[in-house]
């Protein structure tokens, strides 16, 4: 199966995070202009971004490595990766 990646909302240094939520460190930002795979998703605290709100994270790789999908243009409200 193949990962699907999604840009990062235009003009946005995003926070990676421990886990799927805010509350969780961050461990690294992304550059201006990224594209994201996503892995699976899962819920967490509840964001607002460029693409409304939510609370859908994305899993960005093997380890523990989550965006919130508010900042990550899938063109879905729901999730469209499998549940983590």
């Amino acid at each position: 199966m193949s990962i699907q990646r999604y840009p990062v909302a235009p003009g946005v240094r995003l926070n990676v995070r421990s886990g799927p939520g805010t509350q969780y460190p961050i461990v690294r930002t992304l550059p201006l202009g990224a594209t994201v795979p996503v892995y699976c998703q899962t819920y967490g605290t509840w964001v607002t971004g460029p693409y409304g709100t939510t609370n859908i994270w994305d899993k960005i790789d093997d380890g523990a490595e989550y965006v919130s999908d508010a900042y990550v243009h899938t063109g879905s409200d729901g999730m469209v990766a499998p549940r983590c």
